[in-house]
């Protein structure tokens, strides 16, 4: 757009939302799934942190895994769903400027989580008598605080936002630096290949470092000599690989790309996948298919009805 139509915004506008019928259907949806992703994430957290058969290397990356997963699903739907039912639509500049850190932040910490816990997964296949040395707590708690590193170069991106002219104060849905590029008014060139690089690099190199210790995994479980050994190495996998499948997958479409700002549209389904479907679906597939965490909330479950019907 022209130069002559720039401005300094106080506020954005959300839009995009659908008509009554449709918002309603689309408010109820959102809403039950923000509440079960929570519910499911909290028990989760709760089971892992209480019961000292879970207090592993593997549950200890499951639990911030799943209070990540709250955080990310709570940096976008709580105002969604404020938008959806209110009149007013708006967020302030600096509601806006929050949002997009954070959201691509504890984004890029899920990856680094999600490639450490790949590293988890090959050094209990690939080096079991050296697990517990080299997966002690102190490296544990390093590479947790090593993912929150990532809040330094996430910084870049999100300050060259803040110091663009707007034409417009209508965005799609959400804060995200896609949307808010597509209602600059200069040349976003630099700006789209700054966040396509540290995009590419976060996600690429996670993918990369994650196929990497696959290869490793798949090579030592094909040279376990029982077949039982080899299924249940196989299915302490499985519950990583959807994950790792569904994260990547979706992101890569979004935001390994240049000229990100041309197919927003588009990009919709994707992005409600990110932020809504996917920490929904993690509890189910990595936490409550596991044989020991349903275990433990059974007995959970048991102790609880116990205590309901003595008080009764």
């Amino acid at each position: 757009m022209a130069v002559g139509n720039c401005r300094t915004v106080t506020q954005f506008t959300l839009t995009a939302f659908p008509a009554l019928l449709e918002l309603i259907s689309l408010f109820v949806t959102l809403l039950l799934a923000y509440t079960l992703t929570a519910m499911e994430n909290i028990i989760i957290i709760s089971l892992i942190w209480t019961d000292n058969r879970l207090q592993t290397p593997m549950y200890f990356f499951l639990s911030n895994l799943s209070f990540l997963d709250i955080l990310y699903t709570t940096v976008i739907t709580p105002k969604l769903l404020a938008c959806l039912l209110g009149e007013k639509k708006n967020m302030s500049f600096d509601g806006c400027i929050t949002q997009t850190y954070f959201y691509f932040f504890l984004g890029t910490v899920e990856f680094i989580l999600l490639a450490v816990m790949s590293f988890d997964c090959y050094v209990a296949i690939c080096n079991p008598l050296r697990y517990t040395i080299i997966m002690n707590s102190r490296a544990c708690l390093l590479m947790i605080l090593g993912c929150l590193g990532a809040f330094l170069p996430v910084l870049v991106p999100t300050i060259v936002v803040t110091r663009l002219l707007y034409c417009s104060k209508e965005i799609n849905l959400f804060c995200d630096i896609a949307p808010l590029l597509q209602v600059a008014c200069i040349d976003t060139r630099l700006t789209e290949k700054i966040n396509f690089l540290l995009s590419a690099l976060v996600i690429l190199s996670s993918l990369a470092f994650t196929t990497g210790s696959y290869i490793y995994i798949i090579s030592t479980i094909l040279h376990i000599p029982s077949a039982q050994g080899r299924q249940k190495a196989i299915s302490a996998c499985v519950s990583h690989i959807t994950i790792i499948s569904i994260a990547h997958g979706s992101n890569i479409f979004v935001y390994v790309r240049l000229n990100q700002n041309h197919s927003l549209d588009f990009d919709k389904v994707a992005t409600v996948l990110i932020t809504v479907v996917t920490p929904l679906l993690n509890p189910f597939i990595y936490s409550l298919r596991n044989e020991k965490v349903k275990e433990v909330l059974r007995e959970a479950m048991n102790r609880i009805m116990s205590l309901v019907l003595r008080k009764t």
